[in-house]
């Protein structure tokens, strides 16, 4: 991973996991996707970083992150990063 991707702690199944994905894709952003699902210690992480269970987890390149965020919660963060 390089200092502008972006992780997404996430599982198949979770519906906001599925569409943070399908953004960043549409979007044509570098991102890491870690299935929490099929690793253990990446969901005790993204708990860690959260402080909850919630996901997705969203950690940009400035080190903030964002559970569960809006469509458009990620996009602003992205402009608001240059990575748009």
């Amino acid at each position: 991973m390089t200092q502008t991707t972006i992780q997404v702690y996430g599982a198949d199944w979770c519906r906001d996991c599925r569409r943070t994905k399908q953004q960043l894709e549409g979007l044509a952003v570098d991102f890491a996707y870690i299935d929490v699902e099929h690793d253990d210690a990446a969901a005790q992480r993204a708990q860690e970083i959260a402080g909850r269970m919630n996901i997705p987890v969203v950690v940009f390149p400035d080190g903030s992150h964002q559970v569960e965020p809006s469509n458009a919660d990620v996009e602003a963060k992205l402009r608001e990063l240059s990575l748009l």
